[in-house]
């Protein structure tokens, strides 16, 4: 039967650490709530009612750093995104940033149209904050990298993305292993990409075909026969880093459709770690980054045949 009771709004507080210093959460929620005793502060805590910088916290000594955004739930405890295939990073009303797991669609294609995708489960998270919540879609990952992507809350978000993605969103930093050792430490490819009728991109010659690609690189680690390699996109195609990876003659590691010849972790090796944009709604500076995968470095362990650098061991 279907459940017809009306939905209950939550009543939601919203504090800005206006100082400039950080405080303890707990500490810094007990400043603004003072006819709150302690312990229903603790309680609320303890319970997922409050939320710093867009995620939940149970953490009473989390920083709220200056310009930091507390929420404070007082009807129930905030909806928590729990799936194993991907992991909220961030959320305001807004946006919503998450780090999406290796194999999971971003969004439906025609022919894929029955399978779970990021955009499902997000939307369906998202609705049970309210059941009018909608999402928008600003941009995609291909279903095999892994990492951070961004979608928007509102229509507004979402057209000032489109509409100004270039300067708005100001840094996208990926991690691949790739074949081989790459033989500059630091260099780009700059070519135009189109694609034929089998869906494979490739770099064309032609001034007046495809679309302007270029893509910077920066080498971390060569070791066991691949490089670790750092990209960054000055501009957004499909399979960008991929083609242009295969096209230095070293292809990721794991893709079989541009060249790979192996694949020791069963899956391609392409990572998005950093994403920083202009919010489109405040204009605030956002910047979000993961850690290098641990198969990642696992992979590139022993002897070294470049400098360790820009490198953090992770669980």
């Amino acid at each position: 039967m279907k459940n017809t009771r009306p939905f209950r709004e939550d009543r939601i507080i919203s504090f800005v650490n206006e100082s400039g210093e950080a405080k303890p959460l707990l500490a810094f929620v007990g400043e603004k709530m003072s006819g709150k005793s302690r312990n229903d502060l603790k309680t609320w805590l303890r319970y997922g009612h409050i939320m710093a910088d867009g995620v939940v916290t149970t953490a009473f000594d989390a920083p709220v750093e200056p310009g930091g955004e507390v929420k404070v739930n007082v009807t129930r405890p905030f909806v928590v995104l729990r799936h194993p295939r991907l992991q909220l990073v961030y959320e305001d009303s807004d946006v919503i940033v998450v780090n999406k797991g290796y194999g999971l669609l971003s969004v439906g294609t025609q022919s894929h149209r029955k399978e779970e995708t990021a955009y499902d489960i997000i939307r369906d998270y998202i609705k049970t904050q309210h059941p009018t919540n909608k999402l928008y879609v600003v941009h995609r990952l291909d279903r095999d990298t892994s990492g951070l992507m961004m979608f928007a809350k509102t229509e507004e978000a979402q057209e000032a993305l489109r509409h100004n993605w270039n300067n708005m969103v100001l840094d996208r930093l990926y991690v691949a292993l790739l074949e081989g050792y790459v033989k500059n430490d630091e260099g780009f490819v700059k070519s135009r990409l189109t694609e034929n009728s089998q869906f494979v991109v490739y770099s064309t010659k032609e001034e007046d075909e495809g679309k302007l690609a270029l893509t910077r690189y920066k080498v971390l680690k060569r070791a066991n026969g691949l490089s670790l390699v750092e990209f960054s996109l000055d501009t957004g195609r499909k399979n960008q880093i991929r083609v242009h990876a295969s096209e230095m003659g070293h292809p990721i590691m794991g893709d079989r459709k541009y060249g790979a010849k192996e694949s020791r972790l069963h899956r391609l090796c392409l990572h998005a770690r950093t994403l920083r944009f202009a919010h489109p709604i405040t204009r605030k500076d956002m910047r979000f980054e993961l850690p290098v995968p641990a198969k990642f470095l696992a992979a590139v362990r022993g002897a070294d045949h470049t400098k360790d650098k820009h490198l953090s061991d992770t669980k």
